[in-house]
């Protein structure tokens, strides 16, 4: 059974003016959207070539239902509970980090608000290089590079990183930075490996010896790409198994292979203090490249890349996306050093310790009712990361809630016209057929939230079976059939509507 649940150790965002969301709220700012879906050829055939191409371009994420729109999420604007922000320790929302970022500028008043350059010119300081040494010690890592994001860390990583004939062999799942990346690397082959299979991973190496004599000879290396954290489905990377499989297979050449590690769903919620997976295993002496990203439990943004000097120097010297752009100034940096403060002190402790047990809450209370295993069997309900979940060693803040593809956005509505955010994922980020809704739990989230979230998903459940059954004359779950009425007065499509 759950544990009981500590105290929250940071203070829930007040929710202000926010009122509580309703179908015309909703309707009101998905109807941009919706609207933003159709396409209408008409539109444009006046306009200049260079505008309708692409216009045309975007014809086709409409077509699919697929454009995308920069808006606020409703939990911002309303008093639905947020499971959908990355700010998992609560450090952002509950002003932990804010008033320890407030503290760290008092201790330098006179800072430069811009750097004045790149890291390779005018844009070097004390206090970067000061934080980068703090931030390495941290990780256990010799060395580190501050950037300005994960996506460009990845890119700068694999970039750089694999000399010609090298081989980069990835996870079926890693990030799109990832893939942009390695599809610039000077990488000779470029090989992809079953998400999580240890079996896969084996024969893709065992393949590269039989075909690969550089590699054989040890003249050219192996590039491994993992994530510790995939952020679709919460899963955790078997990455000593991925370690020891190299060494069983290379022997005496092992580190002929060479692990690019990206913790950017781990940071500040696995290992000692928060420090990450290869932290956690104790790898840091075995990992030839780590990347850590701040945007998410650290509540800020930015990225740090680690490894030993020789790495450091390449990074340096090869990335465009490093040698080109402008160094991070300082307020950027010490947002990160204020990061590092709360964690490295213990002040992030009780939160990561909170996460854990409102994913142990979830977990439990979800699988223990009474209707899981009916509504597992009959495809309503389906929890990747709830097999097994009480034999894991810690659990992951992500979890996605899935259900058949054409009653995705029904439970997604539902949810959402209940009081708690979650958020779709849908083709083009996950394959076609798969969309599924992500859950991000908070250290701010309470236990009240965990568990009215499961009790409207078992409320929706009702109302489905109800429908298939033939107790009911609807068509649709209520909270759908609501937002679909007024798509039709309008003479919209899309949402799942039927």
């Amino acid at each position: 059974m759950a544990p009981a649940l500590t105290e929250s150790p940071v203070v829930s965002p007040s929710t202000g003016n926010k009122k509580d969301i309703s179908i015309h709220d909703f309707f009101g700012r998905a109807r941009t959207r919706i609207i933003g879906q159709q396409v209408v050829p008409e539109a444009t055939k006046s306009l200049p070539t260079f505008y309708r191409n692409l216009e045309e371009a975007l014809d086709i994420r409409r077509a699919s239902q697929s454009l995308y729109y920069i808006m606020q999420n409703h939990w911002q604007t309303s008093s639905a509970v947020n499971f959908c922000s990355n700010d998992i320790l609560s450090l952002s929302a509950s002003g932990a980090l804010r008033k320890e970022f407030l503290a760290e500028l008092a201790k330098h008043p006179d800072f430069m608000t811009g750097s004045g350059g790149s890291r390779l010119m005018d844009g070097n300081y004390p206090y970067i290089e000061q934080t980068e040494r703090e931030i390495a010690a941290f990780h256990g890592a010799e060395e580190c590079l501050l950037v300005g994001s994960g996506y460009e860390g990845n890119v700068a990583i694999f970039t750089a990183i694999p000399r010609p004939g090298d081989v980069i062999v990835y996870d079926a799942l890693v990030h799109a930075s990832t893939h942009e990346g390695i599809a610039q690397s000077l990488a000779a082959e470029r090989i992809e490996f079953q998400h999580n299979d240890v079996q896969s991973f084996r024969d893709i190496l065992i393949s590269i010896l039989e075909s690969n004599i550089q590699v054989k000879q040890g003249r050219r290396s192996i590039l491994v790409a993992v994530e510790s954290v995939y952020s679709m489905d919460g899963d955790v990377c078997p990455l000593q198994e991925l370690v020891d499989v190299s060494k069983e297979l290379f022997g005496e050449h092992h580190e002929n292979v060479q692990f690019v590690v990206d913790e950017a769903h781990s940071t500040g919620i696995l290992g000692p203090q928060g420090a990450g997976l290869v932290s956690h295993l104790g790898l840091q002496k075995e990992i030839a490249v780590r990347m850590h990203t701040f945007g998410k439990a650290m509540g800020c943004s930015g990225a740090v890349i680690m490894g030993n000097k020789t790495v450091k120097t390449v990074l340096v010297n090869f990335p465009r996306s490093f040698i080109f752009t402008t160094s991070p100034a300082f307020p950027f940096v010490a947002s990160i050093r204020a990061g590092y403060n709360l964690l490295s002190t213990g002040r992030g402790d009780a939160a990561q310790e909170r996460v854990q047990d409102l994913a142990t809450l979830f977990f439990d209370t979800i699988t223990s009712h009474e209707n899981w295993a009916k509504a597992n069997k009959a495809g309503l309900l389906f929890v990747p990361q709830s097999k097994n979940w009480d034999d894991r060693e810690f659990l992951t803040h992500i979890v996605t809630i899935h259900t058949r593809d054409q009653y995705m956005w029904w439970l997604y509505l539902h949810l959402l016209l209940s009081g708690y955010c979650v958020f779709p994922v849908e083709h083009p980020v996950v394959p076609v057929g798969q969309s599924r809704l992500k859950a991000t739990f908070h250290a701010g989230n309470s236990e009240d939230d965990i568990k009215g979230l499961i009790d409207s998903i078992y409320n929706w459940i009702d109302e489905i079976v109800e429908i298939e059954d033939g107790k009911t004359d609807k068509k649709v779950t209520k909270a759908a059939g609501q937002f679909y009425s007024m798509m039709r007065q309008e003479g919209l499509s899309g949402f799942g509507m039927i």
